[in-house]
């Protein structure tokens, strides 16, 4: 499974290629041979305009923005009315439409894979799959083992990713403080450690865990405590 220093890689890459191909290389990981990121501002903004990072065909990525296939493609129109996961396959989807598009898909190397919505607290939607050529996908990459570090990669692309989004330079970020309290749970989160065990080490309640954890969130203005965590190490505040 994909190891915290993998992750950390996407937030070392100095050019949005070399970060694509590390969230590439973090898909193979997974088991997943295909890649894909996309991400705009917000839901109103064309998606011709996102910042998109993938190693799917460049024929079938062609086909798909000259034809405006997000308009009829099934996962996005999950992920634009969902926060939930979607893995695909052949079976998933129903009408002919969407047999059309799966079945095109299907000959440019996608034959299964999972999707994630992305909904950046700024207002920012997009997408993130990784994908599979192979026949039969393995049944490890629908446990929830693979969901759990699946959703955790998705908030270190988002965050990691905004420095090629023309949305905001990292250095030019005010900085943030944080209290002792919050800096020590943001580590322990970092290690992996749920709130109630970080609560065990610091000898505190899950909940005291918990508000210091809200309140570094609500300072770093994110919605996740993976992406608050991101936000630390990108400015110096947290380490490996």
């Amino acid at each position: 499974m994909v190891r915290l220093e993998q992750l950390m890689k996407l937030l070392e890459c100095d050019t949005s290629e070399k970060w694509g191909a590390a969230l590439c290389a973090i898909a193979e990981i997974c088991g997943y041979d295909h890649a894909l990121f996309g991400v705009v501002p917000e839901k109103k903004i064309p998606f011709e305009q996102a910042f998109l990072q993938s190693n799917y065909s460049k024929e079938w990525r062609s086909k798909y923005d000259i034809l405006q296939l997000h308009t009829v493609d099934p996962v996005v129109t999950h992920c634009l009315g969902s926060a939930l996961p979607i893995v695909w396959d052949g079976n998933t989807f129903r009408s002919k439409e969407q047999n059309e598009f799966y079945e095109e898909a299907k000959y440019y190397g996608l034959q299964n894979g999972i999707s994630l919505p992305v909904h950046g607290a700024t207002g920012e939607f997009g997408v993130l799959s990784f994908a599979s050529s192979e026949k039969n996908a393995d049944a490890l990459r629908t446990s929830g083992e693979l969901l759990a570090a699946i959703s955790l990669i998705r908030d270190y692309a988002l965050e990691s990713s905004r420095r090629f989004q023309n949305q905001e330079k990292t250095e030019d970020l005010p900085k943030v403080n944080l209290t002792r309290r919050e800096l020590e749970c943001l580590k322990w989160v970092m290690c992996g450690k749920s709130s109630w065990e970080v609560g065990q080490i610091l000898s505190c309640s899950e909940a005291t865990i918990n508000f210091h954890i809200e309140n570094s969130k609500k300072k770093f203005k994110v919605m996740t405590r993976q992406q608050a965590v991101v936000k630390a190490i990108q400015q110096g505040l947290l380490s490996l």
